[in-house]
């Protein structure tokens, strides 16, 4: 009976260990919970590492970036001379607090012409304010021929002729006389860098009004403009901005308000990140302004969370050619119009209306673009 009892006992203990068979298949399955858990692992350390990457590519890209423009707003960086800030202004502006504005000068200063900035004549010329507080813009047009008063020759004529009677100085004090607020920044801008620019950022979408061969930066008829809202390269649209043969100075002053802004638009979506690095090339030598890197740097502001309001203005006026030579005469009223809303929009004339009010602006003047 002792020897059976110790049997039985051998036998338990026998039965506690698996067998040769049992054995491996919990082997097996030690190892399969062993690799899921190494993959996941494996996994989760790989998704760690890319994202890791990207962010520091993206930082060093952002650097790079960074310090890519702060050597261009360097070398376009170019005082205007004997000029310290606005007359109209009792106060140096700053940008991050202040509502401020600028003018934008298209010029022809092409080897095909032979001119340089300060004689050729300004084929574009846009005023832009900037409310600080909500981030609006307003933006108007003046017709390259408005006939206004040029105080460095003390008389009138075409405002595309004062950049010749005094280079961007009396572009910028005529501009002032004209329309009653300060101009606190300039951006001169030629052919070659309106190009450059719209290709970098691998063109615009804008509406052609009609077919029509214009001219190149050449001068050159070369560039075959067809009816319609169309995404367009850096040689169509200046060819859209220059174009006015089939209507007039007013529907182009127009184009280049809808072309100025979806130039905003597309450099401010996140999509062209990648390529501000070729839009900053684009600027290069062809771009001049009075604002320093710092300046250009509270300016983002305004695109950070996506294209911003813009509502643009025109100057009403009609035709004239009773001396023989033809001129664009502003409508006296519908220029104090216009004054008193950019006055208000930079907060100058606290009498007015909001500058938020845009009762005065029809539909029209609100520049929408279509998602592109």
């Amino acid at each position: 009976m002792k020897h059976c009892a110790n049997f039985l006992r051998l036998m338990e203990q026998v039965r506690k260990y698996p067998t040769k068979g049992e054995s491996i298949r919990m082997k097996r399955k030690e190892f399969k919970t062993t690799k899921t858990g190494s993959k996941k692992s494996l996994i989760i350390k790989i998704s760690i590492m890319v994202l890791a990457s990207i962010l520091i590519s993206g930082t060093a890209y952002g650097i790079i970036l960074m310090k890519k423009v702060e050597t261009a707003a360097d070398n376009s960086y170019e005082a205007v001379e004997d000029r310290q800030g606005s007359n109209l202004r009792e106060e140096v502006v700053k940008p991050v607090e202040d509502n401020i504005s600028i003018l934008f000068i298209g010029i022809d200063d092409s080897e095909t012409r032979n001119q340089g900035a300060d004689s050729s004549r300004s084929d574009a010329l846009m005023l832009a304010t900037l409310n600080n507080k909500d981030k609006t813009i307003k933006l108007v047009s003046i017709p390259r021929d408005t006939l206004v008063y040029i105080p460095e020759v003390g008389y009138k004529d075409k405002i595309t002729h004062a950049i010749g009677h005094g280079g961007t100085k009396t572009t910028i004090e005529t501009v002032e006389g004209l329309l009653d607020v300060p101009v606190d920044y300039y951006v001169r801008m030629n052919f070659n860098a309106f190009i450059d620019v719209v290709d970098a950022l691998d063109g615009i979408y804008a509406t052609v009004p009609y077919d029509r061969l214009e001219k190149d930066e050449f001068d050159v008829y070369s560039v075959q403009l067809k009816e319609g809202y169309q995404k367009l390269d850096g040689r169509e649209a200046l060819a859209l901005a220059r174009t006015r043969k089939l209507d007039s100075d007013i529907e182009r002053g127009k184009r280049q308000q809808e072309i100025l802004a979806s130039i905003i638009k597309r450099a401010s979506s996140a999509s062209s990140f990648t390529k501000y690095g070729n839009l900053i090339d684009a600027v290069g030598d062809n771009m001049k302004t009075d604002m320093t890197f710092d300046e250009m740097k509270s300016f983002f502001a305004y695109i950070k969370k996506g294209m911003p309001q813009v509502d643009t203005l025109t100057l009403e006026g009609y035709d004239d050619m009773s001396t023989g030579t033809y001129y664009w005469l502003l409508d006296d009223e519908s220029l104090e119009e216009t004054q008193e809303l950019l006055q208000s929009h930079m907060g100058l004339n606290p009498g007015s209306s909001s500058y938020s009010d845009n009762s005065t602006e029809t539909d029209s003047n609100k520049l929408v673009l279509e998602n592109e």
